[in-house]
């Protein structure tokens, strides 16, 4: 039998490389220059299961010589305090970056002193790290603080309020700042608290180092205004240094990000069940969330099977615009409803199947509006609902201007929560109905609103609805037909040139959006 070459010089490779990490002296300088190598080889207690893809860029990440600031987003149970705030820390001592004097920050105290604890049980007991890169005396071994002599080298772990601004370890400052988990649901709450947390951060840790000091921030997404969050905002905007990476337990997809941890459905739902849904939508798959009370309850949705008709009936469509196809973008999302009225005055709404949730380019809303529009007897007859934020206005008057029945819906100074609750008299009083069919993920985000990662469709609702109500109470509402004919995309070429063509901010920003 011919023998395979390639399978055989694999084979002596991985042969070869065992043999020579069974050599102590070539064990330890191998594992100085690589942490993925010193981890399993020092470490390796904690591998219990097949590591995954994000747990290697980890790795190379505390390896990058190049960025001073890391934020590293990971779900619970991801292994990212054993490999930045255990084994990173040990290595980047003794391994080739040879830092002097590593700083871990936690929110309490009691945090501080399990990180301490971790770090003290390697020292002490790990033998085979103490044969091959030891010894570590224990001269100086206090609650917070290790120093190892044969490096000249110190760790310190502290707590938010704790004093340490200009600390020092003989003449070095600190060169490694691990922030693990400095926020919590508490300190997050009010504006005041992540003003201090932010405030803390640039005044407190920043300047605690010095040139070539690598700075890690490690912890879950608790708030969008949360120190991550702002610090995100910022590396993307280019206005600090650094990177920023997010691992959630499942991506947008549904994928498993740790398939070795959790290799089907059945493993990933037994650990869902152990936690609230609270927990597992902010710690597992890093959204942000609102705690208060649901805004929308189960009971309050009702249902249709068939479409009432009526003389008087209309049609409508509220439009939450995002102009960009990009990953990360928003969706746009469009919800139509039949419309009819009551001789109350008030209004019966019917909200319609199969909602427009998606990334779509700006030909392809104009083109989706005036499919729909047509698909409910024509443009005169159907009201365009345009929620006007920034720029999105022109995007009314484009449709005013081609003969169709559009007005704009101006949130002011109203969040979406608040914009929300103003629709619960109508869905609490039975004047909202949804199909039995083809609206299920709409009424999962208004069921989950604040819990759910995407809320589009819980905007365009909003807008939909919020214009009816003020329809309703004001029986004339006075929408401004502008002049002009023709298809809706018949106009786009000239639309594309700049409906206002002094407005440059506004074409760029269309077009070219971010």
């Amino acid at each position: 039998m011919t023998k395979n070459p390639k399978k055989n010089n694999d084979s002596d490779k991985i042969e070869f490389l065992l043999k020579q990490i069974r050599d102590p002296m070539v064990r330890a300088q191998m594992t100085k220059k690589n942490h993925f190598l010193f981890f399993h080889i020092y470490l390796g207690t904690y591998v219990t299961c097949p590591m995954a893809p994000f747990h290697k860029e980890m790795f190379s990440i505390t390896e990058d010589k190049e960025n001073p600031l890391a934020v590293i987003c990971a779900f619970r149970g991801s292994s990212k305090s054993t490999l930045l705030t255990l084994s990173y820390v040990l290595w980047s001592i003794l391994g080739v970056q040879q830092k002097k004097f590593v700083v871990i920050v936690s929110q309490t105290q009691d945090q501080a002193k399990l990180h301490f604890k971790n770090l003290k049980r390697e020292l002490e007991n790990n033998k085979l790290l103490q044969a091959d890169l030891g010894p570590f005396q224990e001269d100086e071994w206090n609650t917070g603080s290790l120093v190892i002599p044969k490096y000249g080298a110190r760790i310190m772990a502290v707590s938010v309020d704790q004093k340490f601004r200009g600390i020092k370890h003989d003449s070095h400052r600190p060169d490694l700042i691990i922030c693990d988990d400095v926020e919590d649901l508490n300190s997050v709450k009010t504006r005041e608290g992540r003003e201090k947390t932010y405030g803390w951060f640039n005044s407190e840790v920043v300047p605690l180092g010095d040139i070539g000091t690598k700075i890690i921030v490690v912890g879950n997404l608790l708030h969008k205004d949360s120190l991550i969050m702002r610090l995100k905002q910022e590396i993307e905007e280019g206005s600090r240094s650094g990177l920023y990476r997010e691992y959630p337990l499942l991506d947008e997809k549904g994928n498993c990000l740790w398939s070795g941890k959790y290799p089907d459905e059945e493993s990933i739902e037994k650990e869902r069940l152990k936690v609230s849904n609270f927990a597992w939508n902010s710690e597992y798959l890093l959204n942000i969330i609102d705690n208060r009370e649901a805004v929308v309850q189960k009971d309050w949705i009702k249902y249709y099977r068939d479409l009432p008709n009526d003389k008087g009936e209309s049609y409508t469509i509220g439009i939450d615009l995002a102009i960009s196809e990009k990953e990360t973008a928003d969706f746009t999302a469009m919800v139509c409803a039949k419309i009819i009225p009551q001789r109350n005055g008030s209004s019966l709404i019917y909200i319609l199947p199969n909602p427009i949730n998606e990334r779509l380019s700006f030909p392809d809303i104009l083109s989706r509006i005036e499919t729909l529009a047509n698909s409910f007897g024509g443009k005169r007859s159907t009201k365009i609902y345009v929620e006007e934020a920034f720029l999105q206005g022109y995007l009314t008057q484009f449709l005013e201007k081609h003969n169709f029945v559009a007005e704009g819906f101006k949130p002011g100074g109203m969040d979406k929560r608040s914009r929300l609750t103003m629709t619960t008299n109508y869905l609490q009083g039975g004047k909202i109905f949804f199909p039995e069919q083809g609206a299920k993920e709409l009424i999962n985000q208004l069921l989950n609103f604040g819990v759910e990662k995407h809320d589009d469709l819980v905007d365009a609702f909003t807008t939909l609805v919020l214009k009816i109500i003020e329809s309703d109470n004001q029986p004339q509402p006075g929408i401004i037909m502008l002049g002009g004919g023709g298809g809706l995309m018949d106009g786009y070429d000239d639309f594309e040139k700049g409906h206002d063509p002094d407005n440059d901010v506004w074409n760029e920003r269309l077009w070219h959006p971010l």
